[in-house]
């Protein structure tokens, strides 16, 4: 490779180790994620991701702490100690959506709490929510850490931009850290809106009536083509 090339490859490697530790100190900070919890990752080229590592506090990261895989493996290509326990579901997201170029999960309380309690989260009650993210599903529960997890998730992954997980959190795509992160932000801050109106009137609001999603969808496609 050209050293022009290399230098520029460093770079690009660079910005994105950067980005990952503000989207994990900003996971931390909005308490998404507790102490060691969650995982972040994102695309570095084609083969290549950098993920964060197993059994640090995602608020204390510094770039230099991610670790550079695989992604047809999930050999560590760089980077000291283990990668995320988790690795199996990003490889599989990375494996099954070349779009993505960043995967976020975390352990957000509210979003967590209603899979606990077997409410499936209706995306189709908010329209910035069905708009932007679209379809929520819940993944069955699966053990963490293990192949069973990233089977779990597998049926949604290719049409779907957010996932819960039944006692284990979210995983929210992107096509950025940034994006992925803000995605989650939406989700949780839509959840507390939910548990408001629950509390408000003893029962989840109705979800939009096929009708509005289509008239929705329909003006937001007129817009993003004028």
């Amino acid at each position: 490779m050209p050293i022009n090339a290399r230098m520029d490859a460093m770079m690009h490697e660079t910005r994105k180790r950067e980005e990952l530790v503000r989207v994990c100190r900003h996971l931390q900070d909005r308490g998404l994620v507790a102490a060691s919890d969650g995982n972040v990752s994102c695309r570095v080229g084609s083969d290549r991701m950098l993920i964060t590592p197993s059994g640090r506090r995602k608020g204390g990261l510094e770039p230099l702490d991610l670790i550079l895989c695989d992604v047809n493996e999930g050999t560590i290509v760089a980077g000291r100690g283990g990668a995320s326990s988790e690795i199996r579901m990003h490889l599989l997201v990375y494996q099954q959506r070349v779009d993505v170029q960043a995967v976020v999960h975390a352990h957000p309380p509210l979003l967590t709490a209603l899979t606990l309690a077997g409410i499936p989260f209706a995306a189709e009650i908010l329209p910035e929510v069905w708009l932007s993210i679209g379809q929520v599903p819940t993944a069955p529960y699966a053990t963490p850490g293990t192949q069973q997890l990233p089977a779990a998730i597998s049926p949604f992954i290719k049409s779907c931009q957010a996932i819960l997980m039944e006692r284990h959190g979210s995983l929210t795509l992107g096509s950025s850290p940034e994006q992925a992160c803000m995605r989650l932000e939406k989700l949780e801050h839509a959840a507390h809106t939910l548990f408001y109106c629950h509390l408000l009137q003893g029962k989840m609001p109705r979800p939009l009536s096929e009708r509005d999603l289509a008239r929705l969808d329909e003006a937001h496609r007129k817009a993003s083509s004028a």
